[in-house]
């Protein structure tokens, strides 16, 4: 009798809901943990058209469902998906301002439309249009970049002093050349004035040229030591991402497929997995 039992008792427990789930594959990634601190009711995401989402639904048009900080779209978990998980109450508060073709100088009007929702998260990201000039010349200083910059920053730091500010670093936009000049097709989308101060002449490995690319690097990453430079004035409510979005080493397939430029859905996932805060705590 009690060997019938223990027989009946194994047969429940092996076929209770638990031991129905199926087993975590090894290595599988596991998903990540709730953000944590004093979560945001309100956000708004300030910069151009990588914030704007910009070619991640496959065509040259802005797509904020797909936008890495603001989106809400089935296609990517942005920012806003991940915070609206962790706080129901920031679900339709989110406010998207970025604007394909912004530069440093048109962040302080997206800054003020900020303050007017009382956005309690902001993230800023700008700098790509600084750089894709017609000409080297034509290029932002990096002296003009940062006083444009702390022009927003005070804007939102005097409208909204609690708000925490999230800056985020620019793409490496040199290796856009470097893993497509040998793509045939992405040198022809090139050729349609996709950024020319890197992007012209793509498969010239001429000294004037390589020098004018470099000379684009360079200044790309001198706006990177300005907007972290920035965020740490700016003081206890604004984190720096570590430059976490320039290492992101990006491939073709991470690229809308008409310009081979701006990133699609899966590289608006990349930034959104890269610049996410795990803590609110700042």
């Amino acid at each position: 009798m009690l060997r019938g039992l223990v027989a009946v008792v194994t047969i429940l427990v092996a076929f209770t809901p638990a031991a129905c789930q199926p087993a975590q594959r090894p290595g599988a990634p596991k998903p990540p943990p709730p953000p944590t601190g004093k979560l945001p009711s309100s956000m708004a995401s300030l910069g151009d058209s990588l914030s704007a989402g910009y070619g991640a639904c496959l065509f040259p048009a802005p797509c904020e469902r797909n936008s890495w900080a603001t989106g809400d779209g089935t296609q990517i978990v942005s920012h806003y998906e991940r915070l609206v998980d962790a706080n129901p109450r920031l679900a339709g508060n989110a406010h998207n301002f970025a604007a394909p073709k912004a530069r440093a100088a048109d962040l302080t009007a997206q800054a003020r439309k900020a303050v007017e929702t009382k956005a309690q998260y902001v993230t800023v990201q700008i700098g790509a249009n600084d750089a894709c000039r017609g000409k080297l010349a034509d290029m932002t200083t990096p002296a003009d970049f940062r006083a444009q910059l702390d022009d927003a920053l005070a804007v939102l730091k005097t409208g909204l002093p609690n708000a925490r500010v999230l800056v985020v670093s620019i793409p490496n936009v040199y290796r856009v050349w470097q893993i497509g000049h040998s793509n045939r097709v992405a040198v022809r989308a090139w050729a349609r004035d996709v950024c020319p101060t890197l992007l012209a002449n793509p498969t010239s490995l001429s000294d004037a040229d390589a020098d004018r690319r470099r000379a684009f690097r360079d200044r790309v990453a001198a706006y990177d030591r300005e907007l972290e430079a920035a965020c740490v004035d700016y003081g206890q409510h604004c984190r720096w991402d570590g430059g976490a979005v320039h290492k992101v080493k990006f491939e073709l397939n991470s690229l809308a497929p008409f310009d081979f430029f701006h990133p699609n859905a899966g590289g608006q996932q990349s930034m959104a997995d890269v610049t996410f805060p795990r803590d609110f705590n700042w």
